[in-house]
């Protein structure tokens, strides 16, 4: 594995990845400061002359006057920010649902909240196993979303392939004799276009990540794009505060200063309330999947850029004596048995290239300790017996002859399946499920090309 200084590549690309996201916050603040700045302080001054300008005008002095004035305005501040005023019931049948709605997607938009301590106690309790559930539903979505564009993928390439071949066969059928024709009058095609699709060889066929991206992205615009639609005309807002509130609730953000369905009254309600419901759950999963796969993309690009920095520091650095192996090191991973499982990254002999793409063994394939200990069985007893030769050689003693080990059982592995995408170390989660259905999304990132 190419690393720089010591430093493993998960570990240069996870600090890498802060610095872009710090950087990218950062620049981020500066600039809905610079939008939001301005606004912020023309609102707070049209307040505070509003304000004055009643107390000038109404109170004239009075203290009790303002001491009733203030208690009005914190007890409207807070009706309104409960939601009660105005607004439709808030914990009735309807109102419930769309709150535990919220905690299951894990949006959060902050518009209905329990006010007893007996509903923030249910909260923790009833959150925690619904958002689990929520995230596993979000993951099985993942996983079966991409498995059906990826079943689309392929039989477009299938089809392009079957064409191509088609196209070649008869051409090559013209120039070679009439002999090649059937019974028909038909050319005769070769085998693979007339097999079912799993028998033409793409079974280890997986689809480019930007395609999956790009039909993603597509979805997305277009249930957003309906749900804006359908929410503008009836929420009374405009059609990009539509998509600004579409956006906010599929990526579960849910900032809370748009929600849909808190007027009192909506026609056809029932149908709108369902309605709501269906596209809130079909974006939410839609922007999960798409936001997962792109962040596929960005682990690329930084792949890309660590390839790029050892590949030149490999360059232009000055050579350097090998580091030094203690003799443990040496004896065991030079007189290691090589088993069918490939070693990791950080017990690969020195004298390999970076440029040797070898398959890692993924970190989410767990192998039971009994398969372990076989394996090893034999390592460990040439291991143990050079170890005690080495000792009695430094004290200048020569080792008494003992009789030869016993010969042991060779140990015999499950074949493992060639992963010519295997993911790195951590790799779990969604980004696991999304990484091991794609084309060169796992490209070796330790390889310098």
């Amino acid at each position: 594995m190419c690393v720089h200084g010591g430093l493993a590549e998960d570990n240069a690309r996870f600090i890498l990845l802060a610095f872009v996201l710090a950087a990218y916050m950062l620049a981020g603040a500066a600039l809905f400061q610079t939008l939001e700045s301005d606004l912020e302080i023309r609102q707070a001054a049209e307040f505070w002359r509003v304000y004055q300008a009643f107390r000038r005008h109404h109170l004239r002095g009075s203290a009790q006057a303002l001491q009733r004035l203030h208690e009005l305005l914190y007890a409207y501040g807070n009706a309104s920010a409960i939601g009660i005023i105005n607004k439709r019931r808030r914990w009735d049948f309807p109102g419930s649902f769309h709150f535990v709605g919220t905690i299951v997607s894990t949006i959060g938009y902050g518009s209905t909240a329990p006010q007893t301590s007996a509903g923030k106690a249910a909260v923790v309790l009833y959150g925690f196993f619904g958002c689990s559930g929520g995230i596993l539903f979000f993951n099985l979505f993942l996983e079966r979303i991409i498995t059906f564009l990826a079943w689309i993928l392929r039989s477009l390439h299938l089809r392009r392939l079957k064409k191509r071949l088609r196209q070649t066969t008869l051409a090559s059928s013209r120039r070679i004799s009439r002999t090649s024709r059937n019974r028909d009058g038909k050319n005769t095609l070769p085998d693979i276009l007339d097999d079912e699709e799993e028998e033409v060889g793409l079974e280890h066929w997986k689809p480019s990540v930007y395609w999956v991206m790009l039909y993603l992205s597509l979805t997305s615009c277009a249930v957003a794009c309906t749900a804006a639609a359908l929410y503008a005309p009836l929420e009374g807002w405009n059609y990009l505060e539509a998509l600004y509130f579409c956006f906010v609730s599929f990526a579960t953000i849910g900032f809370g200063d748009y929600v849909s369905t808190q007027r009192p009254n909506y026609p056809y309600v029932h149908l709108y309330r369902f309605a709501n419901f269906v596209f809130l759950v079909i974006g939410c999963c839609c922007i999960y999947s798409l936001l997962n796969v792109t962040s596929i993309v960005i682990k690329q690009g930084l792949n890309y850029v660590i390839r790029k920095f050892n590949c030149q520091s490999r360059f232009m650095a000055a050579p350097h004596l090998p580091r030094r192996r203690s003799s443990v090191s040496a004896i065991y991973y030079t007189r290691r048995r090589p088993t069918k499982l490939m070693p990791r990254d950080s017990i690969r002999p020195e004298h390999e290239h970076c440029g040797l793409d070898t398959p890692r063994r993924m970190s989410g394939e767990l192998i039971s300790m009994k398969e372990f200990l076989s394996a090893n069985k034999v390592s460990l007893a040439v291991m143990q017996k050079q170890l005690y030769e080495t000792a009695h050689m430094q004290h200048g003693v020569l080792p008494p002859s003992s009789p030869p080990l016993p010969p042991l059982p060779l140990p015999t592995l499950p074949a493992v399946p060639p992963r010519h995408h295997s993911q790195g170390p951590g790799a779990v989660g969604p980004l696991a499920i999304a990484s091991e259905k794609f084309e060169g999304a796992n490209s070796k990132s330790s390889n310098c090309r």
